[in-house]
């Protein structure tokens, strides 16, 4: 159901603790944009009320509403984190994001940009064995699906698929753990952008799903929706398994599909 959002046409920050006997509105679940989508996109299964294991970053003003960065982070290394669900409850397609984690990429840390087309809450609701979590930030932002692209159509088609990947050194160096970067070269099309000599829609066009490998380990997977932002960037950190490239595979809602072998010390 989740993914059916993705597609569809169209925090304030999290309460101070209160005081002891005095009961707060936790403005992510009261959020009445919320409760109208809270089915279609978890159906009846319940979401904790205690402290998620996964938090959410984000700015409260977003400087570019088109490329918002926002950053998850595991804050309880003792959870299996399986699965998230990313939701921008004002976007035109609400749900931004599905993505499924590897236990190589425990702790998760992981970061994104998306596009945010109005004053929001942005969440994200964490899958793990114990059940559904949520944390998130209310972000500031306006105009973010509708923005002109940075390129012309025929600029953009024509590096159409292309990837690079960035690798950061570990601290500490005696471990595994690594962290990379993986810049996609898509316009994302959200179908709300207007060509700027014609002035017509462009239709919508963009990555619908993404994963990446390091030998035969999956490490994380995506299921995307408009709300991706151009150029899609991931950062995340991993346990290193020692094969010598991380490999991402890539479809789009054209039909096209992308596939390349980064080597780990490449530096794009």
């Amino acid at each position: 159901m989740a993914r059916t959002l993705m597609f569809a046409g169209a925090l304030a920050l999290l309460a101070a603790p209160a005081l002891s006997g005095e009961t707060v509105e936790n403005p992510l679940t009261t959020s009445a944009t919320w409760q109208s989508l809270q089915f279609d996109v978890l159906g009846d299964r319940p979401v904790s009320e205690a402290q998620s294991p996964l938090a959410l970053d984000a700015p409260y003003r977003a400087s570019d509403a088109a490329t918002v960065p926002i950053v998850l982070r595991q804050t309880d290394p003792s959870v299996r984190i399986e699965a998230a669900t990313l939701v921008i409850d004002e976007n035109p397609a609400p749900v931004a994001a599905e993505l499924t984690f590897s236990e190589s990429m425990a702790p998760v840390e992981f970061e994104l940009r998306v596009r945010v087309n109005r004053y929001s809450n942005v969440r994200v609701i964490a899958e793990t064995p114990g059940g559904l979590f949520m944390s998130g930030r209310f972000v500031k932002a306006s105009g973010g699906c509708s923005a002109p692209a940075t390129r012309a159509p025929e600029v953009a088609l024509a590096n159409l698929g292309q990837m690079k990947l960035r690798t950061f050194e570990p601290a500490p160096i005696s471990t595994p753990r690594r962290e990379a970067q993986i810049m996609l070269r898509h316009p994302n099309y959200s179908g709300l952008q207007r060509d700027q000599v014609s002035q017509l829609f462009i239709p919508a066009h963009f990555i619908d799903h993404l994963e990446v490998w390091q030998g035969d380990d999956r490490l994380f997977t995506m299921d995307g929706g408009i709300s991706i932002s151009e150029n899609p960037v991931f950062r995340f950190s991993y346990d290193d398994n020692g094969a010598p490239a991380l490999t991402v595979r890539a479809t789009d809602t054209e039909g096209n599909r992308f596939e390349q072998s980064l080597p780990k010390d490449a530096q794009g």
